[in-house]
C-alpha cells in the first residue's frame, strides 16, 4: 500500500535525522568539555540541535495521532489536505533549519 510505504519512509527519515542530530549534539558537547567552543557559539548550536530533537517528536506524536484516527474509524482513512500539509510543512521547516545551521 502506498500509505504504509509513505509512513515507513516519514518514520526513516525521522530516526536518521534524529540519530544525525544527536550524534552533532554530543560531538558539540565534547568540543564544550574542551573548551574548543565560545558558550554563545555552543549555545545556539545546543538550542538549535535540541529544537531539530523536539520537532522530531512533533512529527512522530502527529504520525501516531493519524494512525489513531485511522484505527479508531476502523477503515482506511485518507490524510486530509490540511494533515498533508501540516506533516509535509514540519518536514521542509526541519529541512530548511538544518541547511540554514550547516548539516
Amino acid at each position: 500500500m502506498k500509505k504504509d510505504k509513505l509512513l515507513k519512509e516519514a518514520l526513516d527519515n525521522i530516526r536518521t535525522d534524529r540519530v544525525t542530530t544527536e550524534a552533532l549534539l554530543q560531538d558539540l558537547q565534547a568540543e564544550i568539555n574542551n573548551s574548543e567552543t565560545t558558550n554563545a557559539r555552543s549555545g545556539l548550536v545546543a538550542a538549535k540541535y535540541v529544537e531539530t530533537l523536539q520537532r522530531s517528536n512533533e512529527q512522530i506524536v502527529k504520525i501516531l495521532a493519524l494512525m489513531q484516527k485511522a484505527t479508531r474509524y476502523e477503515e482506511d482513512v485518507e490524510l486530509s489536505d490540511n494533515e498533508k500539509d501540516n506533516i509535509f510543512e514540519l518536514i521542509k521547516n526541519d529541512k530548511d533549519e538544518k541547511k540554514a545551521a550547516g548539516e
